[in-house]
């Protein structure tokens, strides 16, 4: 019997669309995430979800506003998951931490304590960074090299397992007749003495349920699939397509085996961002509302700071190769696409024009009609949205596992509430009766490796 897939939510407030925030009901104020992110984990929770996730940015800026909104302002991800610890019993809790910028002890005690806390739930992401901002936020004149972060980084998995192994499984005695707390022979130094880092230990949190946390990683470059290959149990790839997915997938298990680890250790998984409606018609409405929601240079609109340059008509135009003659250029937001001006927009306009038929059912000659407007905001905010109804979805699903394109996926919700519930409430329901996502009652008592269905740990 083929096993559930990893289905786990990736939390963003302010939704995963840039537009997102913008309609209507959504969640758009940080000041008051508490209460959006407990009615995220408990709906996740409810769901089957087998974890929530949280990544992180160490910077802002106002250029964010357009590019990526939910990035502004946010909770600090192992504050989210602490403050969540409370108000969920089952759900895997996996926070986001920066190598290139913390602490090894700090990091490793406070996951420790997250997963004693939660009986053994907690994960964590591990990035290097890539944000130049974030070197004036930490006192430092410039970003990393590559090579450097990736150096520390090695370094920074080194020490977090050494911390956690700071106490061995049988070190905790408390004999109370005889007077004997602790086997001192059971504590263990770290000893970390690297390039980068230097960690004495030991840690002073009991040793964590699942022994070693699970750790995640994500990137595109060889030493970021290096490191998720040979020392990650989750690896995060970004790969809109199919195709890409399998290589990536197959890329990451060959690094995996030539590093003498079993490809099977190593779970892959993949973005999915679904619009989810109770028919595929109106998922696509919902797409068609965002589109519409994209803030395009109109108005005020240019003249605000950091205003992304490309969207107008012109820079889509140019984008597309079309003359500098034709008088589509001038043409308006809301006007109509017509015939004769999607015949001029070439092959690659053509695949946008067929893309956006797909995800939103507007078109030329049929469907809904396709506007400028809805050509701007698709080319300059692309996004692998997946659109339909919980059949749909499922099907998405089922299409990449059994192709061999990820072993699961990270949830994102265009929007919040209402899209995440749209997911857990219309297709979660779905994937459960195709055995893609594991029954509520197969979580009870799980930790997180057991949900990854990574091997359990032994203590040396």
């Amino acid at each position: 019997m083929t096993e559930p897939l990893i289905i786990g939510a990736m939390v963003r407030t302010l939704g995963a669309y840039p537009s997102g925030w913008r309609h209507p009901g959504a969640h758009r104020d940080p000041a008051t995430d508490a209460g959006i992110l407990r009615r995220i984990a408990r709906e996740g929770e409810d769901a089957g979800l087998d974890y929530l996730f949280f990544g992180d940015w160490l910077a802002t800026g106002p250029d964010l506003e357009f590019r990526d909104p939910y990035l502004l302002a946010r909770i600090d991800p192992v504050s989210a998951v602490l403050f969540l610890a409370g108000v969920t019993s089952r759900i895997g809790l996996i926070a986001t931490v920066n190598t290139t910028y913390a602490d090894p002890y700090a990091a490793a005690r406070s996951l420790a304590s997250l997963d004693v806390l939660t009986g053994g739930r907690a994960g964590v992401n591990l990035v290097t960074g890539a944000e130049p901002r974030a070197a004036g936020n930490h006192g430092r004149d410039a970003h990393a090299d590559n090579e450097s972060r990736y150096d520390r980084a090695e370094e920074f998995v080194e020490a977090l397992r050494r911390l956690w192994d700071s106490w061995s499984e049988d070190a905790w005695i408390a004999d109370a007749e005889r007077g004997v707390l602790i086997d001192p022979e059971g504590l263990r130094p770290a000893a970390v003495e690297g390039a980068h880092l230097r960690v004495a230990g030991p840690l002073n949190v009991a040793r964590p349920p699942q022994g070693r946390i699970p750790i995640v990683h994500a990137g595109t470059s060889p030493r970021s699939r290096a490191l998720a290959a040979t020392e990650a149990d989750l690896a995060l790839i970004a790969a809109p397509t199919l195709v890409e997915a399998i290589a990536t997938r197959r890329l990451l298990r060959d690094i995996a085996a030539e590093a003498g680890r079993s490809p099977d250790e190593l779970r892959v998984i993949a973005p999915v961002l679904p619009v989810v409606g109770d028919t595929d018609a109106a998922a696509k409405r919902i797409v068609q509302t965002l589109l519409a929601l994209v803030p395009l240079a109109e108005g005020h609109q240019a003249a605000r700071a950091a205003f992304p340059p490309n969207r107008t008509i012109g820079a889509l135009a140019d984008a597309l190769d079309v003359s500098r003659e034709d008088p589509l250029r001038e043409a308006t937001f809301d006007a109509r696409v017509t015939t004769a001006e999607a015949e001029r927009l070439g092959e690659r306009g053509a695949a946008l024009i067929e893309r956006l038929d797909r995800i939103a059912g507007l078109g030329v000659r049929t469907g809904d009609p396709l506007t400028w407007r809805h050509l701007v905001a698709a080319h300059a905010v692309p996004a692998a949205f997946v659109v339909g109804d919980a059949g749909t979805i499922a099907d998405h699903f089922e299409l990449w596992r059994d192709e061999g394109a990820a072993d699961g996926f990270n949830v994102l919700s265009a929007f919040q509430p209402a899209q995440f519930e749209a997911f857990t409430r219309i297709a979660a329901p779905e994937l459960r009766r195709r055995g893609l996502l594991r029954s509520v009652a197969e979580s009870q008592g799980s930790t997180l490796r057991d949900r990854l269905r990574i091997s359990s740990y032994v203590d040396a």
